[in-house]
């Protein structure tokens, strides 16, 4: 899949003109179960369920906790240097995407970041989310796509969410361009033939990147307070 570039100076001017007006969004119901529900089949008026089936994969804190570390590792090998200023932004070295909302994922209004990824991240968000379509409708349900809420932070964006986040991390793998956060509270509804149940949509979502992860193509942080799954690409 081809993926438009961004002249880097764009980016400057979108962190200049985005990083003080953003708000931080808190997701409305973050603590929600960590377990998978059982399978439920069509009811027996033979009208469809708002349930689809998904794999109990077991309780997902503990499934996706790959440590801020070792993501630091991979987002310092594989992303830019982290833009601190103008002048800076003339020696980044790898290419940035700009990444848009598509027949794939909805990017949300964002909170201190910026809509840009290397390409390599830029696969896997596609990736995700284009696996996230099919095993929807392999579950024979459909209308529904993942939401990306955070994507590139700059020291600044981060210094500013620390202001209303005191567990924004100051050493963020989102400053290097290899790390975008996906909600798993809220999906972005695309006419769907019937509404299915958000937790069903969760878990089908940590389906699909515990598939990835296990290709060793990223790693992944469920974080709970903030309602997301932090995704870095290896």
């Amino acid at each position: 899949m081809k993926f438009p570039y961004i002249p880097v100076l764009l980016l400057i001017l979108s962190m200049s003109l985005s990083a003080c007006r953003d708000k931080e969004v808190t997701p409305d119901n973050a603590e929600l179960p960590d377990s998978t529900p059982a399978a439920v089949a069509p009811q027996t008026d033979g009208t469809l369920s708002n349930r689809i089936r998904v794999r109990n994969i077991g309780r997902l804190p503990e499934i996706f906790n790959d440590s801020n570390h070792v993501q630091m590792k991979s987002a310092r090998r594989l992303g830019i240097e982290p833009v601190t200023s103008l002048a800076s932004s003339y020696f980044i070295r790898r290419p940035i995407i700009h990444i848009k909302s598509n027949d794939f994922y909805k990017v949300d209004t964002l909170s201190h970041s910026l809509p840009f990824l290397v390409p390599e991240a830029a696969v896997l968000l596609h990736d995700i989310g284009s696996n996230f379509i099919d095993s929807l409708s392999k579950r024979g349900a459909d209308g529904y796509k993942i939401r990306v809420t955070s994507l590139l932070r700059t020291p600044d964006t981060v210094k500013s969410l620390r202001k209303v986040n005191i567990n924004a991390s100051d050493s963020s793998t989102h400053q290097f361009a290899t790390t975008f956060d996906i909600s798993y509270i809220k999906f972005h509804p695309c006419s769907p033939s019937r509404a299915i149940e958000q937790e069903d949509l969760k878990n089908l979502l940590a389906e699909v990147l515990l598939d990835l992860r296990d290709e060793q193509r990223c790693y992944v942080k469920y974080e709970k307070k903030t309602g997301c799954f932090h995704v870095t690409v290896r």
